[in-house]
């Protein structure tokens, strides 16, 4: 969820920004007020200067705590302490947090700005109605491979990576809904399935890949790829296009078969203290320029359609991270599966990481 810049000129740019969050960040969150707006996000994922003209525009005082897993999100919110006002949970945690009666029902009758918001991005199985979330930022999970060792055009479903040819040149990225989901969209199974066989067989198929497998490993990807060092990897659209940036050989590839579509969200939780800073804050980030400046910051992409159209050319013509609706009615969101069958995921895949070791 970082932007990888590649200019001096950017790069002070970009330490700028990271020396205003640190600055915020040196204050603890404190309870809230009438004008604090206190915001639990993920690390570099939203444009700094869009805070700052947010509190220039309406009076707020923006405070600021990042997490770095929807699961350390969760608990700090469960624990309480902090009253935050405004989160930023992916899909399946969304379910988990209305389960748990963690989040608050929007009033969208002050979030105008919610009808810029695609209609194929709306009413997903997480909040079939967006009574609790917003869409953010939303991306698939797909293939990216280097033309210096593939040849171009030639990985085109999840079926491709078993070949011999590819031995000891594959990357994984650790996350066992990830890789276990892809193996069962290659089966043509639900990424979603809770049937212990299914899960099973994908393990075998999965263990199958073995020999191909380079490493399975987490942020060093972007290195490891960028560098020329691995062939292909299994990652996110956000990654890919951050290794991209930094390489021209790297192209990303989103399967034929389907694949993961992930959502990330707005929501406000119960124990805000001011609910209406939150609302006025996702209302002012859905404006099409604010949303079309965060996307160019942060390097992901945006559900608000008209802030498509004021990315460059380049960027919302491109098939990889803006994929068509065809194919985008071939991809599959993850479910929240309870702790017992996510633990069965959990089991299985880390048997395959010590076969494949």
């Amino acid at each position: 969820m970082k932007k990888i810049i590649i200019a001096i000129g950017a790069t002070l740019l970009a330490c700028l920004g990271l020396a205003f969050w640190a600055n915020r960040l040196e204050k603890p969150a404190v309870a809230g007020n009438g004008q604090n707006l206190i915001i639990y996000n993920w690390g570099d994922y939203l444009d700094p200067q869009l805070v700052k003209k947010f509190e220039k525009q309406t009076g707020y005082h923006v405070v600021y705590e990042t997490f770095d897993s929807n699961e350390a999100m969760y608990t700090k919110i469960k624990q309480g302490g902090t009253a935050y006002d405004l989160t930023i949970p992916s899909d399946y945690m969304v379910t988990k947090m209305l389960k748990a009666h963690l989040l608050d029902r929007l009033d969208k009758k002050e979030i105008p700005n919610m009808k810029y918001i695609g209609k194929s991005f709306l009413h997903k199985s997480f909040d079939q109605n967006n009574d609790y979330s917003v869409p953010y930022f939303w991306g698939t999970l797909g293939i990216v491979y280097n033309d210096k060792f593939v040849k171009k055009g030639s990985i085109k479903n999840w079926n491709d990576l078993w070949s011999k040819k590819y031995r000891n040149q594959i990357l994984l990225v650790d996350s066992a809904r990830d890789e276990m989901g892809m193996t069962l969209v290659s089966l043509g199974y639900s990424m979603n399935t809770t049937s212990s066989l299914r899960l099973r067989l994908a393990q075998t198929k999965l263990d199958s890949l073995g020999p191909n497998i380079k490493a399975i490993i987490s942020d060093e990807m972007k290195m490891y790829m960028i560098q020329n060092e691995a062939a292909i990897g299994v990652t996110w659209s956000g990654e890919a296009y951050e290794m991209m940036e930094s390489n021209p050989h790297l192209h990303y590839v989103v399967p034929t078969q389907g694949s993961n579509l992930w959502f990330d969200n707005f929501v406000v939780p119960e124990t805000a203290k001011n609910k209406k800073a939150a609302l006025k804050f996702i209302n002012f980030m859905l404006e099409p320029k604010n949303a079309a400046q965060n996307a160019e910051y942060v390097g992901y992409a945006t559900p608000n359609i008209e802030a498509q159209l004021l990315l460059p050319k380049r960027v919302r013509e491109d098939k990889q991270f803006y994929p068509d609706e065809k194919t985008l009615r071939n991809l599959q969101v993850f479910k929240d599966l309870g702790p017992k069958k996510t633990q069965e995921y959990n089991d299985l895949f880390l048997e395959f990481k010590m076969y494949a070791r």
